[in-house]
């Protein structure tokens, strides 16, 4: 399979050129990224320099491989910054992140940067400053979000991988949706700052949508690590060395959502295949509050936002907030309201779910799920209700409790496509979304493994079962 390892390999051997890659990707980007609207910048010249400026590229594990970088979180100097946004369209970034300078220093080279929703608040990718991005498996539907343009551009084949990132399904709803690989490491196992240390308070973690495990295990294993300064850090454990996993089984949805019978057939299929390899599947209940965990969830999201644009008007002089979508200027109005009271309690409510998760996870040491709760939904489904956004549009003269509600409805539609992803990011733990299910209409279904803090190995042991009885319903780019 010509994943990112086959081409690091090609370039290493000798068998490709730096300049015969470029350009069977530049040949690729024009045939498909019209359709799809995934890339959204492209600096082929400025990649290329940056390779022919590197002598000991071939000598570093990745030896030059292009990759583009998300247009959220992951910023290059120099490059666009726009997260999304209209206010931010001709923004530039004043510094390279850890997390980039990590991958250059691996050897990845970036090349352009891929499509998210504005400041990254949705599941779907549809932002009013680039446009809608749209499924390589179907293109009247959408990859996701809010890593949406990424799982585009692997699932069609321009790009082996495409960096990611996840804070509270982004890379794991968009893997379910294209048929890839997604894994979201544990809280504090990727590299953060200078420009953003926390993150969504840990909840947001930066990685890559692949299409093998041993690129995903490779990337891993060489991209952890974190600097000093960093607000989290994973705490030292012991890989779980077992041939018996005691493994736990949820299909219903957290918040009580309907969970389509596809995802989960899906989750049946895949309990049946690990308990003949011999572990122990387990049907449980959930062990945690999921509605109350996402109500803290959402406030976080408020208070975060109101702070992000308090520090963007010092920035910019000012906020227009016309050149804002309504969900953004909702979650910033609601955050307004909130007092530290509120923020500190959420916070106190993901403490007392990561202890909850950890006591779970003395019993079992995977939790297996669905990814989503349904396929990729259609392009032309709306992401809120008329009625909602029109009650979002007067959010400041709401009461608390009010404009609380205003937010839950405002999401409603959209978590109950995802439920099961958003727990993995406020506790902290590592998890994988497998592309282990085809729905009898053709499209990809993922599942997903949960386990404690520091375990990724043990997610990235599991996959590897699954890929190597041949299990993955990958993009036809791949097959």
């Amino acid at each position: 399979m010509k994943d990112g390892s086959y081409w690091v390999g090609a370039l290493q051997a000798g068998r490709i050129s730096y300049g015969e890659l470029y350009q069977e990707i530049a040949n690729r980007v024009a045939k498909h990224n019209p359709q799809l609207n995934a890339l959204v910048t492209w600096d082929l010249a400025g990649s290329l320099a940056q390779q022919e400026t590197t002598p000991d590229l071939l000598q570093r594990p990745f030896a030059g491989l292009p990759i583009p970088l998300k247009m959220l979180g992951q910023n290059k100097k120099g490059w666009l910054n726009t997260n999304g946004s209209r206010l931010m369209a001709e923004v530039r970034a004043r510094k390279t992140d850890h997390f980039v300078s990590r991958m250059e220093a691996i050897g990845l080279i970036p090349l352009g940067q891929t499509n998210s929703p504005e400041f990254g608040f949705k599941n779907i990718t549809d932002p009013e400053l680039y446009g809608p991005t749209k499924n390589a498996w179907d293109h009247s539907r959408t990859p996701g979000g809010s890593s949406g343009g990424a799982a585009s551009v692997v699932a069609s084949g321009m790009f082996p991988m495409a960096a990611a990132s996840d804070g509270g399904g982004s890379i794991r709803i968009p893997a379910s949706y294209s048929g890839l690989i997604g894994l979201k490491p544990s809280r504090g196992q990727m590299p953060v700052g200078p420009s953003n240390w926390r993150g969504w308070q840990g909840a947001a973690v930066n990685f890559f949508l692949t299409v093998s495990i041993r690129d995903t295990q490779k990337l891993f294993r060489l991209m952890k690590g974190t600097e000093s300064a960093a607000p989290y850090q994973v705490p030292a454990v012991r890989p779980i060395e077992k041939k018996r996993l005691r493994i736990a089984v949820i299909t219903e949805s957290p918040v009580g959502t309907p969970v389509s019978e596809e995802a989960r057939a899906a989750v049946v299929e895949a309990g049946t295949f690990l308990t003949s390899m011999g572990h122990d599947v387990t049907e449980v209940a959930w062990p945690i509050d999921g509605a109350a965990l996402i109500r803290s969830y959402y406030l976080m999201n408020g208070a975060e936002t109101a702070g992000m644009f308090a520090d963007l008007a010092q920035e910019l002089g000012n906020v227009d907030e016309s050149l804002l979508e309504a969900s953004t200027r909702a979650l910033w109005r609601f955050g307004e309201q909130l007092s530290a009271a509120d923020y500190v309690r959420s916070l106190h409510l993901w403490d007392q779910a990561s202890a909850q998760m950890e006591s779970f996870h003395e019993k079992y040491d995977l939790l297996l799920t669905p990814t989503t709760a349904q396929v990729a939904p259609k392009l032309t489904r709306p992401w809120a209700s008329e009625a909602t956004l029109e009650r979002l549009t007067h959010i400041s003269e709401l009461s608390l409790e009010e404009a609380q509600e205003a937010i839950w409805a405002m999401f409603a539609d959209s978590l109950a496509m995802t439920p099961f992803t958003p727990l993995a990011n406020l506790t902290g733990q590592p998890a994988i979304s497998l592309p282990t299910h085809l729905t009898k209409a053709g499209l990809p279904l993922g599942v997903q493994l949960i386990a404690s803090r520091g375990q990724e190995e043990l997610l990235l042991q599991v996959g590897a079962l699954f890929e190597a009885a041949g299990l993955f319903h990958l993009p036809e780019a791949y097959r």
